[in-house]
């Protein structure tokens, strides 16, 4: 039996046993007692059951018990609520059958009516207490079905769900409407369950749903994605006859739209007699949000071409969501010039939607224009404009904006946590999350998993362990969504081996897809590749991960990563089959994957092969060209960008400005230019990110005071990012005067960087000043800071083989060593000289050959020379920058090998050749 719990109930009671004690003394004693009277027979009304059936026999529908419910963000583009065709703005003609259509004694007529017109009142201005009142006059009359509806129905437009279902509790023979009143009440309350329930009483009993019961339950199934309900659901309406209904009909749209059933989405849209124009609107939001922009877009045109109904707002709304989304600026440009000629441009929703799209494809300038002119604006309105300004890294002005805030909701603060986050001020979201808490505002997952991205910004393992124990505290882990945050925090703060206590306490029953994916992702992330790998094929094997368009998407980042190019073009595979290729994430990913695999062919090809390219697919091919050098092939599709009138984001621009480093000849001017232009041409305020990109060329090109003068001038604090690109520019051309000065700050801002301590002392062994050095390395010792040890990996048979300097763990490493010698002795033969400067300790000058011999790149050049076949090219992953005599001795390996080595650093690729290097020994 499908019983209901009553509100602020810990136990279930029957139907019989709960009393309604909210006013009367005399229907606490005896609440059944003051409802005796029927309420007289109509044509209309639907068969109901006696009071001893009600609730007695079993459902004729199942209940999935292996649901999982999902919170959606309210959204006025994708919540069912928004729609014309929900059953919130359509709640009318059934709640007027509870306030009108009713058979009164002639006598009764003027108090009876009265009555009605109070409840009505009560419910339009939000008055509680006249509801209240109205309640206690009717306790003192005889029963009324139609009364206790009317009083139901207020009590739900009012909120209060406890109070409507203590009225529906004291019917003797509940009606549909009452029962259909009470279901949407508790669903809009988030009480879903319990509205289910009841409408398995309601069956039960012997009460038939009419269209608005159908549309209640249909919308419940929706909030919680249960499609299994839905279905059966869908199999009644058509039994019933009801599929005829455009009302019934948009709901059912809704529902599979919800849970993304989109090709049955639009065989209901076709089969639909009689459209309205919220059929037109559920059809083209279930398009948008399963991603389908193109399709969306073309049943607007087929809207317009129909000609029968005119878009609405809520139309307009969705179509600029699509576009920001997919980025489709003239598509967007001209459905604002329609907004405009039909008048709708005015609209606040339309407004609202209009600054998500130009924050996506146009201007601050544009964004700001429509702020400006929005004369009524509500919290939307201001939280859009801190989006815009977080979107183009104008992080002061989102600020500012914050504080003029008339009204501040969760969201408004979620807004900006989210564009800390986004413009890597982890710091500052960090802070603005504990205003929250001791603000008493409330805590939703995405605050709670912002304020975890601003721990992984900062990687403090300390902050990380409070955030977590916060969390802990509170009890929010049960959540999936919180609970993967976590564990990928834990990875990104170097905590490991909480990341796998997260990870192995997994529930069963759970969806674990998400937490392998993240677990898989971490180990590559600290360098722990073979248990990456090994966790990538346990997951196949087991079926413990489903690869769909997000593990596609991670585990090609992985094969990116460790270079291992054999998976990358089986995942490859997959993605094809599966028809993933759609999704412009995985597409994304691919192209990243055979840039950073050496394969550039094939990863401008498949630039070319996704469906539809977004400012990120741009991003990563410019970037891969990047990292192969080719600064002059990533100023070409900088050009096609602009030719195609595609927005550069604030990457964009950090590429490109880098792109100057890798050019054949001095551009230096046109780089200036290029930045000074970000701020009047594009709208895009200079960043700390965009100062380090323009200080590391000018520093490339060796104008290190320049570079140090721009880096005064700069109109905000620099970051030690910036200070760091000039250090390297200083360690590339040898200036120790700057390097020392530059140093200083550095340490100044990080006291706790160990790179900055590491150049330091290299800097004193440099000089000979030795005593300096390992006074340095002690108070490096002390405070616990470590190098971070150079690793270079080789793939071969499928497998990752690693290696450290001067490392024997190596089940082969006896013939490696061995080969290693013989192939020193060769290339010492034609005029290898070991650069012992690199060795930077006091020691003898053979162990300082000693020292160089054995460094972890030459080991694993050695073993892909050993274990390929001759004339296959080796290809080698080191994790930091490669040093000046491991650069030189592979020059000599490929003349004496006549082998190509491409190895990968943290500075790009190499390729050896003929002794000869693509980096022109400058890097």
């Amino acid at each position: 039996m499908a019983t209901v719990i009553p509100p602020n109930s810990s136990t279930a009671t029957s139907p019989t046993s709960f009393h309604y004690f909210h006013l009367c003394p005399s229907f606490l004693r005896n609440p059944i007692s003051h409802y005796h009277r029927k309420p007289p027979p109509s044509p209309t009304q639907t068969s109901v059951a006696s009071p001893s059936q009600c609730g007695t026999s079993p459902s004729s529908l199942s209940k999935s018990k292996d649901r999982h419910i999902f919170h959606f963000p309210a959204s006025p583009t994708q919540t069912l609520e928004s729609q014309k065709s929900s059953f919130y703005n359509a709640e009318a003609p059934f709640l007027s059958e509870s306030f009108s259509e009713r058979a009164l004694p002639d006598k009764e007529d003027s108090f009876f009516d009265s009555l009605f017109h109070m409840l009505r009142l009560s419910a339009r201005f939000g008055d509680t207490e006249l509801a209240k009142a109205v309640h206690a006059s009717i306790l003192k009359l005889d029963e009324d079905t139609y009364l206790g509806n009317a009083l139901i129905a207020a009590y739900v437009k009012l909120g209060l769900c406890s109070d409507a279902y203590g009225v529906f509790l004291g019917l003797s023979c509940p009606n549909v409407v009452s029962y259909t009143a009470l279901i949407s009440g508790l669903s809009k309350s988030n009480r879903e369950d319990e509205a289910l329930n009841l409408f398995f009483r309601m069956r039960s009993s012997g009460v038939a749903p009419n269209e608005y019961s159908l549309v209640a339950i249909l919308a419940t199934c929706s909030r919680i994605i249960e499609l299994q309900l839905g279905v059966q659901i869908h199999a009644m309406v058509i039994k019933m006859g009801y599929l005829d209904s455009a009302f019934v009909a948009n709901t059912l749209m809704g529902l599979y739209g919800k849970c993304g059933c989109s090709d049955i989405v639009l065989k209901l849209f076709d089969e639909i007699p009689q459209r309205d124009i919220a059929s037109w609107n559920t059809v083209i939001s279930s398009m948008v949000n399963e991603c389908m922009y193109d399709k969306a877009l073309h049943l607007f045109l087929d809207l317009q071409r129909n000609g029968t109904f005119g878009v609405d707002y809520f139309t307009l709304s969705t179509l600029f969501a699509a576009c920001a989304d997919s980025t489709s600026v003239m598509e967007g440009q001209q459905i604002h010039t329609h907004a405009i000629k039909i008048g709708l441009d005015a609209n606040l929703s339309v407004r609202n939607a209009l600054i998500g799209f130009y924050t996506k494809c146009g201007t601050v300038k544009d964004v700001e224009f429509l702020f400006e002119s929005t004369s009524v604006k509500d919290v939307i309105t201001w939280t859009a404009i801190i989006t815009a300004y977080m979107n183009f890294g104008l992080v002061d002005l989102a600020l500012e904006i914050f504080g003029k805030m008339p009204e501040k909701n969760p969201i408004s603060y979620n807004a900006l946590l989210t564009g800390f986050c986004q413009n890597g001020e982890g710091s500052k979201a960090l802070d603005l999350f504990v205003k929250m808490v001791k603000g008493y505002i409330e805590l939703t997952d995405f605050s709670l998993t912002s304020a975890l991205s601003a721990c992984s910004l900062l990687m403090d393992s300390k902050i990380s362990e409070q955030i977590h124990g916060f969390i802990l505290k509170f009890g929010f882990r049960s959540n999936s969504c919180i609970e993967v945050a976590l564990l990928d925090m834990c990875t990104r703060c170097g905590r490991i081996a909480d990341a796998e206590k997260i990870f192995f306490r997994w529930p069963i029953e759970e969806d674990c897809s998400i937490a392998w994916t993240s677990m898989i992702c971490g180990y590559a992330r600290n360098g722990q590749l073979d248990e990456a790998i090994s966790l990538v094929h346990v997951s196949q094997s087991e079926g413990k991960m489903v690869m769909d368009e997000v593990a596609s998407t991670s585990v090609l980042g992985l094969c990116g990563t460790i270079g291992f190019h054999e998976m990358g073009k089986q995942i490859h595979c997959h993605v094809l089959k599966s028809g993933f290729l759609s999704d412009s994430r995985v597409g994304n990913a691919i192209v990243s994957m055979y840039f950073k695999c050496w394969n550039t062919e094939h990863a401008i090809k498949m630039f070319s092969y996704i469906p539809r390219t977004d400012i990120v697919s741009w991003n990563c091919l410019i970037a891969g060209h990047l990292l192969h050098r080719q600064g002059d092939e990533a100023l070409v599709v900088w050009s096609s960008m602009l030719e195609m009138s595609i927005k550069p984001d604030k990457v964009t621009f950090i590429l490109i400005i880098s792109a100057y480093k890798h050019t054949y000849s001095n551009l230096i001017h046109d780089c200036r230019s290029l930045f000074l232009s970000m701020r009047t041409g594009f709208g895009i305020e200079p960043s700390s990110e965009h100062y380090t990109s323009f200080v590391g060329v000018l520093g490339y090109w060796g104008l290190l005071e320049e570079a140090e003068e721009t880096i005064h001038k700069m109109p905000f604090e620099p970051e030690a990012s910036v200070w760091r690109a000039l250090l390297n520019s200083c360690r590339l051309h040898n200036n120790t005067a700057i390097g020392k000065r530059v140093a200083k700050q550095i340490l100044a801002m990080e006291p706790r960087d160990p790179s900055t301590y590491i150049l330091i002392s290299n800097l004193y062994s440099a000089s000979g000043r030795w005593h300096c050095s390992e006074m340095v390395r002690e108070n490096m010792r002390q405070m616990g800071l470590h190098k971070q040890p150079s690793e270079s990996w080789i793939i071969c048979q499928h497998k990752i083989h690693s290696f450290y300097a001067r490392d024997r763990s190596h089940y082969q490493a006896k013939d490696v060593y061995r080969g290693l010698e013989i192939l020193i002795l060769e290339c010492l033969k034609v005029g290898y000289v070991p650069d012992t400067s690199f060795v930077l300790h006091e020691v003898e000058e053979h162990q300082k050959k000693d020292f160089l011999f054995y460094h972890s790149a030459k080991l694993a050049a050695t073993y892909g020379l050993l274990m390929t076949r001759p004339g296959t090219p080796i290809r080698i992953v080191k994790n930091i920058l490669l040093c000046g005599d491991c650069h030189t001795f592979l020059k000599y390996v490929s003349v004496v090998t006549k082998r190509e080595i491409f190895l990968r650093d943290s500075s790009g690729f190499h390729c050896f050749s003929n002794g000869k290097c693509s980096c022109k020994d400058y890097w």
